[in-house]
């Protein structure tokens, strides 16, 4: 029987929310050279992989943090995902910006946090960490406990792993990158030959050079 990461890794290679071009990369935000690519937007497109990411989310959550309070979504890409799940676990909600609105009242957060609640972070994607880790700040600053974090993917960047580390947050996801690869191999949707250049990546993406 597969494991729940590698159907969620068949999902989102079948959807295209993940792609995988080794010798045609991705060039990130960043600047970041890379062969994968993931967005996890397109899940809300399909029915069956939205209800499967919702229904997982809210297991995981249970399962983990069961003293919930409330669900936060990280903005933009995760305020669909944690709605959802806030929806149906039957719990407030509230999405975090990325930076205080510039009018109005200027808020990062969006919705309303009691100080005290403990609150789970719904996000689409860990990469680097920073931008998920910003949003626990921000919660943490309004008074309120963050029980953790759960994401639907993970490249599984050692810099991301060692930040939630030190900021003391648990972070639980439903797929990672080294599913992504095992799913990838199993369908043929990649060459054996390339499995060592996206293993390389991994291990330093910011300085990975695709020429090489």
């Amino acid at each position: 029987m597969k494991s729940l990461e590698r159907i969620v890794a068949e999902k989102l290679l079948k959807i295209k929310a993940v792609k995988l071009q080794p010798n045609n990369p991705f060039t990130w935000a960043s600047g970041w050279k890379s062969p994968i690519y993931c967005d996890n937007r397109k899940t809300l497109s399909y029915s069956d992989v939205r209800n499967l990411i919702k229904i997982e989310l809210c297991r995981t959550i249970l399962e983990n943090y069961p003293e919930v309070d409330a669900i936060a979504g990280v903005a933009t890409g995760a305020i669909a995902q944690g709605a959802l799940v806030a929806d149906a676990l039957g719990l407030p909600f509230v999405y975090v910006r990325s930076s205080p609105k510039d009018h109005g009242l200027e808020n990062l957060i969006e919705g309303d946090l009691r100080p005290g609640q403990k609150v789970v972070v719904v996000e689409d994607l860990i990469s680097t960490g920073g931008s998920s880790l910003k949003a626990v700040e921000a919660i943490r600053k309004d008074g309120c406990e963050v029980l953790g974090m759960v994401a639907i993917f993970s490249y599984l960047i050692p810099v991301a792993t060692e930040k939630f580390k030190n900021a003391g947050v648990s972070l639980v996801t439903l797929c990672n990158y080294d599913a992504v690869l095992e799913e990838a191999c199993a369908t043929n949707y990649i060459e054996t030959e390339d499995l060592e250049t996206l293993k390389e990546w991994k291990k330093d993406p910011s300085s990975w050079n695709p020429n090489k």
